[in-house]
């Protein structure tokens, strides 16, 4: 009867030992195979020079409602001390000069001052300018405070990014929030702008590289960036990961069976 028994545990060690190996081989393969995540500019030759590009040389003009950053440095630390004071010591919301509907702000020496129409450099050169009877060799540098794009779905943090400057790439914008995920489709990334008071909505393909010399590289105060989910590189992941879990769930449960049954033969 030992012998019996000795010889079916036999058996069925043997079936586990095929098992342990069939889970090895299954493991391997679908570890080893790694799903490709989707390049940017995928059809980028290698070694070359790339005309036409889209260029970082948009500049915004100031309009009503914009909330400026001002800062102003001198020879004269006492000038400085005056004219940065509304950038200072207080909370954010309270930071920096309006532009009224007037299209102007209150700036100290200078009162009331016409902003609307102008470039951030324009601004500061027209300061620096007046600044001149006032304090020595001083430098001005205008920032907006108020502008923003919005990134949102499939990145790694989903953010609401300030834009001090006039523009930022896409490609800038998706690393500053995480850059996206690994099911995230990069070849249909939505950007929804607002334009005399539409909604524009703009589909673009990160993986083509002819996107370098679109005038949607660069987005713009306001927009707001949307990275779809890939529903099917979403499902294939899911079904690998239970392959591998009903497997290892078979192997460990003819572990215990055969633990069992090897106590009866003692």
């Amino acid at each position: 009867m030992k012998k019996q028994q000795k010889e079916t545990i036999f058996k069925i060690s043997s079936v586990f030992k095929y098992a342990i190996l069939f889970h090895i081989v299954i493991s391997l393969f679908t570890s080893c195979k790694v799903t490709s995540k989707p390049a940017y500019f995928k059809n980028l030759t290698k070694d070359t020079t790339l005309t036409g590009i889209a260029l970082n040389n948009y500049e915004l003009k100031i309009v009503k409602g914009d909330k400026l950053a001002i800062t102003v440095s001198s020879l004269s630390e006492i000038e400085d001390a005056i004219f940065n004071k509304g950038m200072a010591g207080q909370s954010v919301d309270d930071l920096g000069y309006t532009v009224q509907q007037d299209g102007t702000i209150l700036l100290h020496r200078l009162g009331n001052l016409a902003v609307e129409g102008f470039t951030r450099k324009e601004l500061a050169k027209k300061i620096q300018n007046s600044l001149t009877a006032y304090t020595k060799e001083p430098i001005v540098n205008v920032a907006f405070l108020n502008h923003k794009i919005t990134v949102i779905g499939e990145v790694g943090s989903p953010s609401i990014l300030k834009l001090p400057q006039d523009q930022i790439s896409i490609i800038d914008a998706l690393v500053l929030s995480g850059d996206v995920s690994k099911t995230a489709k990069k070849d249909d990334i939505t950007i929804i702008r607002e334009e005399n008071g539409n909604k524009i909505v703009k589909h673009i393909n990160l993986e083509d590289a002819s996107i370098l010399s679109s005038p949607w590289y660069f987005v713009k105060p306001n927009d707001v960036i949307l990275v779809k989910n890939d529903f099917a590189l979403e499902i294939k992941a899911e079904r690998k990961q239970k392959l591998q879990n009903t497997i290892t769930l078979v192997t460990s449960g003819l572990s215990i069976v055969l633990v069992i049954l090897s106590q009866f033969v003692k």
